[in-house]
């Protein structure tokens, strides 16, 4: 007999219920990421250890701010300009400015993500007004997303807790307990056509527009997303004026989705490759979740600069008041941690085919895999 769901609200026997409330906004071998390190309930822990480097510098995070917002500014007028030239090579152009446009748009995001966790201003209140202000430029509402995020950080690797800002993954059990309309639904969520395409446009142009099943839980999140929304239609008709609307939307609308695609990727690596950790309370720790369920993604510099350093992600979810820009130092004065969970683009890309948690193999698996199994069983 099929094992009963075990995912929260019966949300298995439902898939349609997953692909709305997936909050998007991280084939790797089988790295050695629980080997580097073992946490134990005698040694200091890594939230005592990270301490010294969760002090918000007040200057460094408004440069931070002007380096970012600054050449996104200058790509996007570059790119507005080219599109006013009317040829082939300016075409061209505005597509090689596309990219690095959407990567500084990540860049802005991973700002606003800092202020959300209280990390970038010493100030609570600065943290939440630029926070919202930043949140206007990345069509993301400030308030409705942080919750959600917070969501993701309290209960990230814990079996018994998905659903909460996460990218939404079943067991093997639970998938064979699906209907056959409830695996082809899961499938197509899986899909990468769907998860790094659809997903991302309709989580950043759609979702977090329209914040459907937000009201059971107050008006905080509806308030966010329309005074979100407002500002958005303030940004959007001034930058109209000045460039006109089919420029603007041939701009502003490829930033947003490909940064969009850039972010959930980021994401997904972090926390969907092979060796990852789930797990179900006592055993659950928020130590290990953090060691062993999030990567280390070991990209070139220039783009660990331009995504934020948010890569170095087991050091982020060990201590999220860490400003950003100091997680780079926290590798340096623990060098250990730089082989757990351990990820370079070329294995990163093999995370794509993971879709299921093998609970006694303690690893994600394909959906072939997964067949296998299934056969054998």
């Amino acid at each position: 007999m099929p094992a009963p769901c075990t995912y929260p609200d019966g949300a298995c026997g439902n898939p349609i219920r997953i692909w709305f409330k997936c909050c998007y906004l991280e084939f790797a071998p089988r790295t050695s990421s629980r080997k580097g390190i073992i946490v134990t309930k005698n040694s200091q822990s890594w939230s005592a250890r990270l301490a010294p480097y969760k002090t918000a510098d007040n200057r460094r995070a408004m440069m931070e701010i002007v380096v970012t917002a600054v050449p996104l500014a200058a790509l996007w007028m570059g790119m507005w300009w080219l599109l006013t030239q009317g040829t082939i090579a300016s075409v061209l152009g505005y597509l090689v400015l596309l990219l690095p446009a959407a990567a500084l748009m990540v860049r802005l995001f991973i700002l606003q993500h800092d202020c959300g966790h209280g990390s970038m201003f010493s100030s609570k209140q600065v943290n939440d007004w630029f926070g919202r202000l930043l949140g206007v430029f990345t069509f993301t509402p400030y308030d409705y997303w942080r919750r959600l995020h917070a969501g993701h950080h309290a209960t990230s690797g814990d079996l018994d807790r998905r659903g909460m800002g996460d990218i939404d993954t079943l067991t093997v059990e639970e998938y064979r307990a699906l209907s056959t309309r409830g695996k082809i639904l899961y499938r197509l969520y899986r899909n990468p056509l769907v998860m790094f395409g659809l997903g991302p446009a309709y989580m950043f142009l759609l979702r977090h527009r329209i914040p459907i099943g937000a009201m059971k839980e107050g008006l905080a999140g509806w308030v966010s997303t329309l005074a979100t929304n407002v500002g958005i239609v303030i940004m959007s008709l001034l930058l109209i004026n000045f460039a006109g609307l089919v420029p603007f939307l041939l701009i502003q609308i490829p930033i947003i989705v490909l940064g969009a695609t850039i972010g959930v990727w980021m994401f997904y690596v972090q926390h969907q490759y092979e060796s990852t950790y789930w797990s179900q309370r006592p055993e659950w720790t928020h130590e290990q979740a953090a060691l062993h369920g999030s990567s280390f993604y070991d990209l070139p510099k220039p783009l660990m600069w331009l995504t934020g350093y948010i890569g170095i992600h087991h050091v982020h979810h060990l201590s999220s008041r860490i400003p950003f820009y100091k997680l780079p130092k926290v590798l340096k004065a623990y060098p250990e941690l730089k082989d757990v969970g351990r990820l370079k683009f070329v294995e990163s890309l093999r995370c794509i085919r993971l879709s299921l948690w093998d609970e006694n193999a303690k690893r994600l698996i394909s959906f072939r895999e997964a067949r296998s199994l299934l056969a054998a069983a």
